[in-house]
């Protein structure tokens, strides 16, 4: 779709938002019986050829994904593009319209915040929507509660996936700091990383949604490491990973936390399960698809239980690589 029918289609009601990732605005979608959409205009480096091929990787994988309609996936209408230079080119993505995100619902819950059932069956969402992902070799990479949907009924979205080399060059424009309370340990260290990623940041989340505060709220990359041995101990030399320039050394031994400490209104299944997420060596972290099959989750009702069932994307289609250095 060009800019012409851009200005056709979508009418902008408001802006409701601006980051590391560009504006977004909430749009009615004239042809669809003016149902809500969010816009979100993204800057996209030019090349020779035209648009980068990893950027017209990230927007076939994500068209096939809508394909789908995973109830926790928020949908991706359509992509446009609005301008293009021997610079850049600018893109608007148009999703469908959620009102408020995870943090806005937190900070709206009433004293003593959420029940904890009600917890449950978010996470219990938040984790369909990831196995889904992570199944056709999608990595989130920032897994945060402002990406995070919350619709009026309750229903739990994942957005901003799927879109890291599209929103590079935005935020190398920008100077939005971007959190690091959310992110891995192998993350944090520079180091090879894949899906484990998203389910360190889970069990941050899974935290805040009892605490109603984050977990670790580290201000550099090795506050936030120190701020984690705080609460998990030092990782043995034998977890380190070899390839990163920051030695074990550099922090000081400590022992863990009693995580009912932490957390204490979270059940004990609860917090085995969030222990899990918070395994320092990725390869020793529960899936999101395991997790699902966690006990914690036992009473979560026949409704939510009605696991989406993911079909692999075949073979022959572009998909995002799932490792990265």
């Amino acid at each position: 779709m060009d800019k012409e029918s851009i200005g056709t289609q979508y009418e902008p009601v408001a802006e409701i938002g601006e980051g590391a990732y560009g504006k977004v605005y909430k749009a009615r979608d004239l042809k669809n019986g003016g149902r809500f959409v969010a816009l979100k205009r993204v800057r996209v480096q030019t090349e020779e050829e035209g648009m980068p091929l990893s950027t017209i990787r990230e927007v076939a994988v994500l068209r096939q994904l809508e394909a789908f309609e995973h109830p926790n996936v928020v949908r991706l209408f359509d992509v446009c593009t609005v301008s293009r230079t021997d610079r850049e080119t600018k893109l608007t993505l148009v999703f469908e319209h959620v009102d408020q995100d995870l943090t806005t619902y937190l900070e709206k819950a009433p004293d003593p915040g959420v029940p904890p059932e009600t917890i449950k069956d978010m996470m219990y969402q938040l984790l369909q929507g990831l196995d889904f992902l992570h199944s056709h070799r999608v990595v989130h990479r920032d897994l945060k509660p402002q990406n995070i949907l919350v619709t009026s009924g309750g229903q739990i979205k994942l957005a901003d996936f799927g879109l890291a080399r599209i929103y590079s060059f935005q935020m190398a424009l920008t100077s939005v700091v971007v959190t690091l309370w959310y992110r891995a340990p192998e993350v944090l260290l520079q180091s090879s990383y894949a899906t484990p990623v998203d389910l360190w940041s889970v069990g941050c989340i899974f935290a805040e949604m009892f605490r109603r505060r984050p977990l670790f709220r580290g201000n550099s990359d090795v506050d936030q490491l120190g701020k984690i041995f705080d609460v998990v101990g030092v990782p043995s030399a034998e977890d380190w990973p070899q390839e990163v320039a920051l030695p074990q050394s550099a922090f000081t031994p400590r022992p863990p936390k009693p995580i009912e400490d932490l957390v204490p209104d979270m059940d004990e299944q609860g917090r085995a399960l969030l222990m899990q997420f918070l395994a320092f060596n990725p390869s020793r972290r529960i899936s999101a698809f395991a997790a699902l099959s966690h006990p914690y989750f036992q009473s979560v009702d026949s409704h939510s239980r009605s696991v989406y069932a993911a079909q692999p994307i075949p073979s022959n289609k572009p998909t995002i690589e799932e490792r990265t250095a």
